[in-house]
């Protein structure tokens, strides 16, 4: 759960779902799945990493159309590569998720 203010998606302008719903696409679809330990954490699982980042929409879109696009089958990481990475900043960021 964030420490900071957030926009919960059913308060969202127009600006926000669009900055929210415009990056998705550049996801793999196995990261539409929710994760139960990432939501179990909140007692609202609307809150998330992305919601974080909910009162900067500009910011919100770039940053995770970065990400997802780095996340591209196209490049020449692999899935598990990738995983690899996240899961190692994760652990040396004490990150649950």
């Amino acid at each position: 759960m964030a420490w900071i203010k957030t926009v919960k998606r059913e308060e969202a302008d127009e600006k926000l779902m669009n900055a929210m719903l415009n990056q998705r696409h550049l996801y793999p679809q196995e990261y539409a799945l929710p994760v139960e330990a990432a939501t179990s954490q909140s007692s609202d699982p609307g809150e998330s990493i992305v919601l974080s980042h909910s009162l900067l929409p500009d910011t919100l879109y770039h940053a995770f159309a970065t990400y997802g696009t780095l996340l591209s089958p196209d490049l020449p990481l692999s899935r598990a590569q990738h995983e690899m990475i996240a899961a190692t900043v994760s652990v040396s960021n004490s990150c649950f998720y």
